[in-house]
């Protein structure tokens, strides 16, 4: 009788470990807004990921891959998260916003395409001026093409090759092979991040007060 009580105990004790572990799971909650529930995709595995996803895109479940090929090219294929979609997204542009607040800032400390044309020209003003002058044909060109590549890395990884997003084996100098692979790939999320919302900040701030660096 004894051991039969001693065994309930024990087997009492194993059924409720699972529960607590699951309700522990279930009532986690994100670390970036912490009166919200974890995002269950974001499960802390990508690199950059903080748990702030209040609007859900995350979890949507959509296969993106069909948004690049035709269904029927990819219907034997992993396809592409919407998860994966939207970080190829964050990088890219955030990529495009480190460059441009160099570039924007560079060209209001004086530097410009070679002639009178573009003399004098805040980055503001270069816009409608490259426009008339029909530049930005170019330009559209320029991004076709860097849209085509990502296009042909995107339907990689949707037939399983394995790519980061945002990868596309550009290392010249070898930095992804060093100890502080991780620690590096965290710091460009986090610049990415930092350059949209200082893009938009300064682009802002150019136009309100109308003044070259530091615009104010």
């Amino acid at each position: 009788m004894k051991f039969l009580i001693v065994l309930a105990a024990c087997v009492s004790g194993f059924s409720v470990a699972p529960s607590t572990s699951r309700s522990t799971a279930l009532d986690a909650k994100s670390k970036a807004i912490p009166f919200l529930d974890a995002p269950p995709a974001l499960d802390g595995s990508m690199v950059g990921d903080k748990g702030f996803d209040p609007i859900g895109f995350s979890a949507i479940d959509w296969n993106m891959a069909e948004t690049i090929v035709p269904k029927m090219s990819t219907s034997a294929t992993e396809g592409i998260s919407m998860l994966y979609w939207m970080r190829e997204a964050e990088i890219k542009h955030g990529r495009i916003c480190m460059l441009a607040i160099v570039g924007y800032i560079a060209v209001d400390l004086g530097f410009h395409f070679p002639g009178d044309a573009y003399a004098g020209l805040s980055s503001l003003q270069a816009h409608n001026v490259m426009v008339a002058k029909g530049n930005m044909g170019f330009m559209l060109l320029c991004v076709a093409v860097l849209e085509f590549l990502d296009g042909i890395a995107i339907y990689q990884a949707a037939n399983g090759s394995g790519r980061a997003p945002g990868d596309f084996a550009l290392d010249p100098i070898g930095l992804t092979e060093s100890d502080k692979k991780e620690f590096l790939l965290e710091a460009e999320v986090t610049h990415c991040r930092l350059a949209m919302l200082a893009f938009s900040g300064l682009v802002t701030q150019s136009a309100l007060y109308e003044k070259g660096f530091p615009y104010f």
